[in-house]
């Protein structure tokens, strides 16, 4: 049933896109290692899926059940890596941010263990979340 590390990183986004958070807990590892970037309330490092999933549902409800992966530009594996080239978006509150960004995953045995996110203008995103 498992397929390639690419494979896992598609299933994983197809699942995001559409809101299968129960296959997206499937994907990630239940001792995952989320590094989460800038210097926003959700910036810094989650371990655990339990503390990921709490983070993705603080984004969402500040977000007004806005944000989302709008677009998967392209997907590339390298051993256990895989470079996700995405684009992202969300509103709230008359604010708005829509940019790329790339995901980087490390997968094992088929799971997601490790997620370091970059975004194409840390500054905005920065300032959409707030402190």
């Amino acid at each position: 049933m498992t397929g390639t590390n690419v494979d896992i990183a598609r299933e994983y986004f197809q699942a995001v896109q559409q809101g299968d958070l129960a296959r997206v807990g499937e994907l990630l590892d239940e001792g995952i290692v989320w590094h989460q970037p800038g210097s926003n309330r959700f910036s810094g490092e989650r371990k655990g899926r339990d503390a990921v999933f709490a983070m993705l549902g603080g984004m969402m409800q500040t977000s007004q059940g806005t944000f989302a992966i709008d677009a998967i530009h392209t997907l590339m594996g390298n051993d256990d890596m895989v470079a996700a080239g995405i684009h992202f978006s969300g509103r709230r509150d008359g604010a708005s941010m829509s940019m790329d960004g790339v995901d980087v995953l490390r997968v094992r045995d088929g799971k997601i263990v490790e997620m370091w996110l970059f975004s194409g203008d840390q500054a905005a995103e920065d300032e959409f979340w707030g402190r």
